[in-house]
Formats: structure tokens, C-alpha cells, sequence
């Protein structure tokens, strides 16, 4: 991937996986006494009518605990898993904030996050990704879910770039292929440390390692 380096003017990140640790799979599938696993879990997630309305923005809090809790069959209350779901979010990994920080002034940062109302707010104030970025497309405000293509064609759109320019990173492989499909750049990590690697084999980044 290196040989586009010079080609790449827009960074997107994901935010769940790749700078946020979400912390969700492992008390679902002991609620579930382990009868997925926890790619069956993601798999299940990604494709379920019931996330994906929530995420964008479609129906509200209590529909949701109340649909993902029947298509699980979780035996949990509705203001339980709602109580449980909001505090997924352990905070930013270990340098992350540092390194959206480190890429070249002349690049465009952004967001493209499958998200929700209880969970974006605290990401961008908390963990101050807000001003971090030129450019945010969360799923509950934008309507747009990965991994749709027209998630990725608004995001695209909006700033007004080709595809070909643009480097995603995302920790799950549909939303990697989807981008790739559309000719983007797109590599699948998981951390900072990771995508660290991936912007450097760009030629984003000059190799060395991530300060935490």
C-alpha cells in the first residue's frame, strides 16, 4: 500500500475497536451462557434489523433493549441491558487521541462510526474526539449504517473526495471489504498500535513507536 502514499489526502477512522475500547461482547455472551461466539456475536450484530434501526437512529432506546433482548433471548430487563449497554465504553485506548494527533496537518480526518444517542455524546465530550477531527459521519445522525456501501458514499460526498484517496480503518472485516468495493484504500486493525502499522505502511507515518 505504500506506492499510494502520495495519493492518500483523507484519513477515516472507525471508532469502536480501532480508538475506543468497547467492552460489550464478552457480558452479552455470558448472558447468552456462550451459545454464539464472539464473531458469531458480531456477525449477528452487523446484520441485526433491530441495531440497525437503533444505530440509525430509527426507533428508540427502549425498542431497542426490548427487540435485541428477544432476538438473543437475554434474560435481562430492558433497563438493565440499557444500564449495561451505555457503559461499554471503557474510554479511548492507550494513545489514540495521540495518534489522530500525529497525522500531517495536510491530511482530512474523519469518522465513519456505527453509533447510537448513548453512546456518542460521551465520545465526543469525554473522550474529546470532537475537535480531533475535520469531519464526523455517525450512524445515528447521519441515517447511514456499515456495512452499506451508501454509508461510505455519503461520507465520500460530503467532503468531496475521490475514493481512491481516501485510507479506511476499521476492526471489522464487512465494513473493510465494503470500502475496498468502492475503491478506497482499507485496512482491517484493531487498536492504535495497529493502525499505527497501517499508517505507516502508507507512508503516513515514519515508523518508530506509539508513545502512550
Amino acid at each position: 500500500m505504500s506506492s499510494s502514499a502520495g495519493k492518500i489526502q483523507v484519513v477515516i477512522f472507525d471508532l469502536g475497536g480501532v480508538l475506543v475500547d468497547m467492552r460489550g461482547v464478552p457480558t452479552i455472551l455470558e448472558w447468552m451462557e456462550n451459545r454464539f461466539t464472539a464473531e458469531q456475536l458480531w456477525t449477528h450484530w452487523l446484520s441485526s434489523p433491530t441495531v440497525r434501526d437503533f444505530e440509525r437512529g430509527r426507533v428508540s432506546a427502549d425498542s431497542f433493549a426490548q427487540g435485541i433482548i428477544g432476538e438473543l433471548r437475554l434474560p435481562v430487563a430492558p433497563a438493565d441491558f440499557l444500564a449495561a449497554f451505555t457503559g461499554w465504553m471503557a474510554g479511548l485506548y492507550p494513545g489514540a487521541l495521540e495518534l489522530v494527533r500525529s497525522l500531517p496537518a495536510g491530511l482530512t480526518r474523519a469518522t465513519l462510526a456505527n453509533t447510537s444517542s448513548l453512546h456518542w455524546p460521551r465520545m465526543m465530550e469525554e473522550f474529546e474526539l470532537e475537535q480531533a477531527f475535520h469531519h464526523h459521519f455517525p450512524s445515528h445522525l447521519t441515517g447511514r449504517i456499515k456495512p452499506d456501501a451508501e454509508a461510505f458514499q455519503h461520507a465520500i460526498e460530503s467532503m468531496g473526495c475521490a475514493p481512491e484517496t481516501v485510507l479506511f480503518l476499521d476492526d471489522n472485516r464487512p465494513n473493510v471489504d465494503t470500502a475496498r468495493s468502492l475503491g478506497m484504500h482499507a485496512v482491517q486493525v484493531k487498536g492504535p498500535a495497529q493502525a499505527r502499522e497501517a499508517l505507516v505502511e502508507a507512508g503516513i507515518l515514519k515508523t518508530g513507536i506509539l508513545k502512550i
